[in-house]
């Protein structure tokens, strides 16, 4: 799969006069970045280039070390302008920073290579006016930018809601409008965030920003939906993705993420059920909710779930946030947690229920003599009072066992 490179839109030309004219009165590098710190536009150079600037001109952003650095002096809270230290190891001057708002939005950054550290008072002058031109044609272009992406939302959640009248109208809508083209695969991947995350706008555009790569590649043309805290990435695609393609475009999503984001956010992704058709939209829109929640409570799926991928695990996801809790883990299991031991004979239980009771297997992934497992089976029937050599009791203790890893220390409710 080949994925557009992720960055921010180009300036326009006027936005790119007022770069070009500001540069040319301090005689130093001036450019215009978005609140993620992804470039927008920037002026020619005046022997004051660093290997950020330079590399930001040739891949289009900077790299996310550098972006990291940026973001982690808080510069998108800044009320004022102030100046941002180099890092000789990233290869950043100083710069000016000038946060470019407009009826309390932030809206970008305007960023003045400064080496010394320090304006005289026409340079500052003429870089305060500067920004709040910059800032009133930003915004006229920002309320464009927003009501394409609402219309492009609404369409969105049309096409994964509940509602089959609303999916039709949505799809005949969206050929229409040339959104959704003749690709009949279906995907929905759902982005999640921690509750009560702040700065709302900031999380808004670094979802943005994570999914954009993704709405039109070689193989695939998408929709994106943002919310405050969740996103979705409906992709319309020629053919069913493999599992390595859609494993690496998540952990592409998650790591443009954890550069935008503070670790806060603690961001996840649930992947859906890869489907034939449009119509099936909605179907894989729920599944991915179900692998989000799945992400969030499994550590070992480390921030990632996918549907097809969650086994049973599916199935007990679903239930409501009140019914999973300890009492569903059966009463025979917890019989042999509360034993003497009880430790040690559940991990064998789980060891050979996982190895489909192959004796063999069993005592070589536990690194025991056969006998010794035959003794710990042997505690284990007697402790639960349940049958090995029973279909039924085997299932029952596997979904215990599997309950409990959704309820272990750690795991999150609140999905």
């Amino acid at each position: 799969m080949t994925v557009r490179l992720q960055r921010a839109r180009p300036g326009s030309p006027e936005l790119q006069a007022f770069v070009d004219e500001l540069a040319e009165r301090l005689g130093r590098s001036v450019a215009v970045d978005d609140p993620l710190v992804r470039m927008v536009c920037t002026s020619r150079h005046f022997g004051d280039e660093d290997p950020v600037r330079i590399g930001t001109l040739l891949q289009g952003r900077a790299d996310n070390a550098a972006i990291r650095h940026v973001l982690a002096q808080g510069v998108t809270r800044w009320s004022r302008p102030g100046f941002i230290d180099g890092r000789d190891d990233l290869g950043l001057l100083p710069r000016y920073v000038v946060p470019l708002r407009e009826r309390g939005h932030l809206l970008g950054l305007l960023v003045v290579v400064v080496p010394e550290k320090t304006l005289g008072e026409e340079e500052t002058a003429a870089i305060a006016r500067a920004a709040d031109a910059m800032s009133a044609q930003m915004y006229g272009e920002q309320i464009a930018a927003d009501t394409r992406k609402a219309d492009e939302r609404d369409l969105a959640l049309a096409l994964v809601g509940a509602d089959v009248a609303a999916r039709i109208t949505a799809r005949r809508h969206g050929k229409e409008l040339g959104l959704l083209g003749a690709a009949e695969h279906v995907l929905v991947t759902v982005v999640q965030l921690s509750c009560g995350t702040e700065l709302v706008r900031q999380s808004e555009a670094a979802l943005w920003a994570a999914l954009e790569g993704f709405r039109q590649t070689r193989t695939a043309q998408g929709l994106i939906a943002i919310g405050k805290e969740r996103a979705l990435l409906l992709q319309l695609r020629d053919r069913p993705p493999g599992q390595d393609e859609i494993a690496a475009q998540s952990a592409r999503i998650l790591e443009e993420l954890r550069t935008f984001l503070d670790p806060s956010a603690d961001p996840v992704i649930g992947v859906g059920g890869r489907h034939a058709g449009l119509d099936d939209a909605w179907t894989s829109y729920e599944q991915a909710l179900v692998a989000a929640r799945a992400a969030r409570r499994l550590p070992t799926l480390k921030s990632i779930g996918d549907w097809e991928l969650l086994g049973e695990l599916a199935v007990l996801l679903q239930l409501p946030e009140y019914v999973l809790n300890a009492s569903l883990v059966p009463k025979p299991l917890r019989s042999l947690s509360e034993a003497h031991g009880g430790d040690r004979l559940r991990d064998t239980l789980r060891c050979f229920l996982e190895h489909a009771g192959s004796i063999p297997r069993t005592a070589d992934t536990l690194g025991i003599h056969r006998t010794s497992l035959y003794y710990r089976l042997r505690q284990i029937q007697e402790t639960t009072g349940l049958d090995l050599d029973d279909g039924a009791h085997r299932l029952t203790l596997h979904l215990g066992l599997r309950i409990e890893e959704l309820l272990a220390p750690g795991a999150d409710r609140t999905l």
